[in-house]
């Protein structure tokens, strides 16, 4: 008889559900007054019903409700009282506000946030970076405006924009705002709340020189790359000293006009060898070296990873609702559910890449098994669940 500890007495989607706390899903609920008109499907009932759609890759309501169904026998482990129908959900999706779920993961963020910082091995260039990009996600109905021109057969399809912005140590983000495909993302910079000698990198769709100008007033500081066709008057250019990398091939001080307003920025042109390429970065920080600069830029790649890791684990293709509210709400989970992954990932002694890491999860939702020691050392774990005698103990029957 198999007498292994490695059984649990919640199904592994439990396990996961116990990284939020009750309370504050609670205390949420109260502050947005979400429970009001809903007698049985509660705030809880509903982002439980969300987060497992999302981790099972359910494209429909017909299938998330035929799946959860399927699973009848062991509701009473995610505490819930009864499997929503299709038009419930449907009706949750559209009328419960999604700044509910938002809510919720800035809670986790703000729990969690220190031991992502903590336990991770990123070394930034700099203390205190941030990093801001955008990503657009196409629609099939004109929910929100799409960007581009009106093609000259068929309707445009909407797109609904996330603006971003993460600290490089936590690798999640900290801001996020919606907006449609059409928004310039320049406007996203002034949401942003920056701590005085603290660093922020993004691309050059975010310029904005009065933004750059009142930064500089506040002592905070960015990298970007400067857009082909600026305009601008060379002030001054600074010597090169021995340590700085071949791949430098100016530093200096320009000045921009920008409304009336003249503003000093300083230029580094750097060239990347391995892609054969000219870089032409823009910082208002006179201090650090122009290698340096660059680095900084090429940080910025890590919030590209971090919308890859979440577009490739959590798909964001199929929508279960055809308004803002409800694709805002699938987004909230889809973040929520990657920050916990992000958490699980840390804490467990074991290399795992993400995506196996998920895939592995995404197989066992309903598996009654300890998440942390099967992943730990699942081949171990998998050969004592299944009775698989040790390879030096001779079978009876051969």
């Amino acid at each position: 008889m198999n007498k292994s500890t490695n059984f649990s007495g919640t199904p592994v989607v439990k396990q996961i559900l116990e990284h939020i706390l009750p309370a504050d899903i609670s205390r949420t609920a109260e502050a947005h007054n979400s429970d009001k008109y809903y007698k049985r499907f509660k705030t809880y009932d509903h982002l439980v019903t969300m987060i497992y759609a999302t981790m099972s890759g359910v494209s429909s309501l017909r299938e998330l409700t035929s799946a959860m169904l399927a699973c009848e026998g062991r509701i009473s482990h995610l505490n819930l009282q009864y499997f929503p129908k299709r038009s419930t959900i449907s009706d949750a999706n559209k009328n419960r506000s999604s700044k509910v779920f938002a809510d919720i993961y800035r809670t986790l963020y703000e729990r969690y946030a220190p031991f992502l910082s903590d336990s991770s091995a990123l070394k930034p260039p700099v203390k205190n970076l941030k990093i801001v990009d955008s990503s657009t996600i196409s629609l099939f109905t004109n929910i929100l405006k799409g960007v581009g021109r009106n093609p000259i057969n068929g309707k445009k399809k909407g797109g609904i924009k996330i603006h971003t912005m993460i600290n490089a140590m936590e690798d999640v983000p900290c801001l996020i705002r919606f907006s449609s495909a059409a928004t310039h993302d320049h406007t996203f910079l002034k949401e942003l709340k920056l701590e005085k000698d603290s660093f922020v990198v993004f691309d050059k769709a975010y310029t904005d020189y009065n933004q750059y100008l009142q930064w500089t007033l506040d002592d905070v500081y960015f990298v970007t790359r400067q857009k082909d066709n600026a305009v601008y008057k060379s002030i001054k250019e600074f010597d090169l000293d021995d340590k700085t990398s071949d791949a430098v091939l100016k530093d200096e001080l320009i000045e921009v006009t920008k409304d009336g307003k003249s503003i000093e920025i300083r230029r580094v042109a750097y060239w990347d060898s391995e892609k054969e390429k000219l870089y032409e970065f823009i910082t208002n920080n006179k201090e650090i070296s122009p290698d340096k600069v660059a680095d900084i830029y090429k940080h910025r790649w890590q919030i590209e990873t971090m919308f890859k890791r979440l577009k490739q684990n959590f798909p964001l293709k199929y929508f279960l609702g055809d308004n803002q509210n409800a694709i805002e709400i699938q987004i909230w989970t889809a973040l929520i559910i990657q920050l916990i992954m992000l958490v699980i990932q840390r804490k467990i002694k074991r290399s795992w890449s993400y995506s196996n890491m998920v895939s592995i999860i995404r197989l066992h939702l309903m598996t009654y098994i300890n998440l942390s020691k099967f992943l730990e050392n699942p081949d171990q774990k998998w050969a004592q669940l299944t009775n698989k005698p040790p390879d030096n103990q001779l079978e009876i029957f051969t």
